[in-house]
């Protein structure tokens, strides 16, 4: 009789061990709600996971108008360029948490032209001519090799446009882009930098005046100048990743002659920025606005812009046709 007491007492106790213990496991089992995102890039495709604990629904917003309610979806964007994921969890009692991470999957020219659009207080993207320069800062022919102006001058070397010009005042300029095609100038002292020729005849034609004129020292004559230029508060631009560019250039220069007699050369698939139908302008401010974008990363970017040097090469004042001479290639860097 006693052994049957200490058994039924010993099965009481076993049962009731493991009735706690179950009790505390699922206790230790009911998680605080909560998510995380996880993600892995590949070109434009990202693997997304949620890292979620009491979640039974799960609704992802790629940023790009597509969505998913998978758990752990995988997205192929279209394009590339900055995007905000986010991804809204809701719980069994209908509680939602919501989290976003920002993602730059393959950033297009025009993505690193204008920057990070989806950052709070995004103010456009800007740009300012580097006085450091590069090797690869020239002052060129505007044939179709950019060959050397000049052969004893390789490669500008820092404060070009103070030594060689006099003209300092040529690194102040900055120039902002915007996401949505939109384009500011701030010229700090009220002048632009540009080709001397132009300068002239806008001067003759009171739509600026010079204040500035340098490069006799190293040219022999003036070649660029300093004028008044007020920044047009509706400027635009347009960059083109891939056209044959052709811009009026001499005929020593020319690839080309149009039906109309004027010689022209070609750039055959390069980028360009345009500010077509504006008085804007980037770093130099000449007839020919239209621009080629050599290289463009995150941080510096590389322009071939073009010069009429000489009056003599004005073909035409109406409609006006001026005969690109030279091209002026320079880097530019972003202003923090």
């Amino acid at each position: 009789m006693k052994q049957k007491i200490i058994y039924v007492l010993t099965t009481v106790l076993m049962l009731s061990c493991l009735f706690n213990a179950c009790d505390e496991q699922d206790n230790e089992l009911e998680f605080p709600f909560s998510v995380e995102i996880s993600y892995s890039v590949d070109s434009k495709q990202v693997a997304f996971s949620a890292l979620t604990h009491s979640a039974v629904s799960w609704n992802w917003d790629f940023g790009d108008g597509n969505s998913s309610t998978d758990q752990n979806p995988v997205h192929i964007y279209d394009e590339g360029g900055y995007y905000v994921s986010k991804l809204t969890a809701t719980d069994k009692d209908g509680n939602t948490i919501t989290k976003e991470v920002k993602l730059a999957i393959e950033l297009t020219p025009y993505a690193l032209l204008t920057g990070d659009h989806t950052m709070e207080g995004y103010n456009g993207k800007t740009w300012k001519l580097t006085a450091s320069h590069s090797v690869n800062d020239i002052l060129a022919n505007s044939d179709a090799t950019f060959s050397l102006l000049d052969e004893d001058i390789e490669f500008l070397p820092t404060g070009a446009f103070d030594m060689y010009l006099g003209l300092p005042e040529a690194y102040n300029d900055e120039f902002t882009f915007y996401y949505n095609g939109d384009y500011r100038q701030n010229t700090t002292d009220g002048t632009s930098f540009g080709g001397i020729a132009f300068a002239m005849i806008y001067q003759q034609l009171g739509l600026t005046s010079i204040t500035k004129t340098g490069g006799e020292a190293v040219f022999g004559a003036d070649v660029f100048a300093l004028t008044t230029f007020t920044p047009d508060e509706n400027a635009t631009f347009v960059l083109t990743e891939n056209e044959d560019f052709v811009i009026p250039t001499i005929p020593d220069f020319a690839t080309s002659v149009l039906s109309s007699g004027i010689p022209v050369v070609t750039y055959p698939g390069v980028m360009t920025l345009d500010f077509s139908g504006t008085s804007a302008f980037v770093g130099i401010r000449d007839f020919h606005r239209k621009v080629i974008v050599q290289q463009i990363t995150d941080s510096s970017m590389r322009l071939a812009m073009f010069l009429t040097l000489s009056p003599a090469a004005i073909m035409s004042q109406d409609p006006l046709i001026a005969l690109s001479t030279t091209a002026v290639i320079l880097t530019f860097s972003v202003v923090n």
